[in-house]
């Protein structure tokens, strides 16, 4: 009996960066800037309106995992992931039962809030955005932001 033919197909994956940073303003603010020196490295310059968008999504994503989903003595992930026209930025922190609100208010609370505006900032500057838990110990908010490459 003849055996069936295999075929063994490459794998691709997609470029990608990750790092651990401490659940702190500190490891917010790096991983904005680390997110920025990614996208330039793989082309995309410093002040541009993707950079920029890039940027922001980092910094509210970061700063909801250090807010929200803080353990003390537990860090966040933070991912960068390129694929074309796009990149995914992805932050995962140690709380997966506190998840985001899965709709965004078409507006902050109120003007005088200290909170509240991170996802709207988030889905106003990512083509889409959400949340995964992938296993019982963390979960994982993205958004994909357009990307000239």
């Amino acid at each position: 009996m003849e055996s069936p033919e295999v075929i063994a197909e490459p794998l691709t994956r997609a470029p990608q960066f990750t790092i651990r940073l401490s659940s702190t303003r500190r490891g917010a603010r790096l991983a904005r800037c680390l997110v920025a020196q990614q996208l330039a490295a793989w082309g995309v310059p410093y002040g541009t309106d993707a950079s920029y968008a890039a940027c922001i999504v980092t910094a509210e994503l970061a700063a909801n995992a250090i807010t929200h989903g803080r353990i003390p003595g537990r860090d966040f992930r933070l991912s960068v992931l390129r694929f074309p026209g796009l990149a995914r930025i992805e932050v995962t922190d140690p709380r997966p039962e506190r998840l985001p609100p899965t709709t965004v208010p078409a507006e902050p609370r109120s003007p005088e809030a200290d909170s509240g505006r991170g996802l709207l900032l988030v889905a106003s500057c990512a083509e889409r955005w959400g949340c995964e838990v992938r296993d019982v110990c963390a979960k994982t908010v993205w958004a994909e932001v357009a990307c000239p490459w």
